[in-house]
């Protein structure tokens, strides 16, 4: 069995135990007011087997100072990476984080960017393990290279390679342009995944500007979540976006938030719900902001 959108603690376990050369783990702990914040924590303690990646670091390319606080990295590069970390053909790839999938969903987004389809979010994160009683790992061996995978037991589960093979991404994004080009020739439906009041253009502390794209529509990142840090069920997800967008397809939206990840969370929500194929605006707010022409909309929407 593959996962492709969510993994619950015990499912996991039950992977680790079972198949753990088939399984690429990822800590993407990050705190954006302490960028080594998540660095502590995962040395503090993770999943054992875990290794970490920043998203600063590893899931973020350089910055121009017009393309966003945390631009896309080269593609071919990012698969590279990940291929040096053990994702490979046959193995599952799950992510985690400590902040409800915040940072966790982005990895699941960029893998799924170059190709790989086989990766999962663990529902509710670290606690889940934890509230388990599952063991963590308390140091950074698991850190300090990438991971072996080798064959598994028995002749049921396909052969690992020894690369990511380049494959078409199996996601989509827009750029700024074709955002501006919305704003007059209105085919797409933009989603801001940033709180309320952000998205009002109050209380903006992480951007210059405060504000939001005309048009767009909010969903609070958080709302995908019920009071137990897990994702909300599919058939909730799904009336609440159909809700949101009047029913368009998810091919007519575009996620976007401050930075390119959070609206990550939204689009694993959409494919959770069954409703796979919105695009990603990987600029975001930190990118459309940073232009002194961008269209500004500010107040209730």
């Amino acid at each position: 069995m593959s996962y492709r959108t969510l993994i619950q603690a015990a499912e996991l376990d039950r992977l680790l135990k079972d198949s753990p050369a088939r399984v690429a783990l990822f800590d993407t702990s990050f705190d954006l007011t302490d960028p080594a914040a998540g660095g502590r924590s995962y040395q503090a303690g993770h999943i054992p087997g875990a290794r970490y990646l920043s998203l600063d670091e590893h899931l973020s390319g350089p910055k121009t100072g017009r393309n966003g606080r945390h631009p896309l990295p080269d593609r071919e590069a990012f698969a590279a990476q990940m291929a040096r970390r053990g994702v490979k053909d046959g193995v599952q790839v799950v992510v985690y984080d400590r902040t409800g999938a915040m940072y966790a969903a982005r990895l699941w987004w960029m893998l799924r960017w170059a190709g790989h389809e086989d990766v999962a979010v663990l529902d509710g994160g670290l606690a889940t393990w934890q509230a388990l009683g599952l063991p963590l790992q308390a140091d950074d061996a698991a850190a300090a290279g990438p991971a072996q995978a080798q064959p598994a037991d028995g002749a049921s589960s396909p052969p690992v390679t020894h690369e990511l093979p380049a494959r078409p991404a199996r996601v989509t994004t827009v750029d700024r342009d074709a955002l501006l080009h919305n704003l007059t020739h209105a085919t797409r439906l933009v989603v801001d995944a940033r709180s309320p009041d952000r998205f009002r253009g109050e209380n903006e502390t992480l951007d210059p500007i405060g504000g939001r794209i005309p048009g767009a529509r909010n969903r609070f990142f958080k709302d995908n979540l019920g009071p137990d840090g897990r994702f909300k069920p599919a058939g909730v997800l799904r009336a609440e976006f159909q809700a949101l967008s009047d029913g368009r397809p998810a091919q007519d939206l575009v996620m976007q938030c401050g930075s390119g990840v959070t609206a990550c969370h939204n689009l694993l929500a959409l494919a959770h719900a069954g409703l796979d194929g919105a695009a990603l605006y990987p600029g975001s707010w930190s990118e459309w902001s940073a232009w002194p022409d961008a269209p500004v909309a500010t107040g209730p929407a």
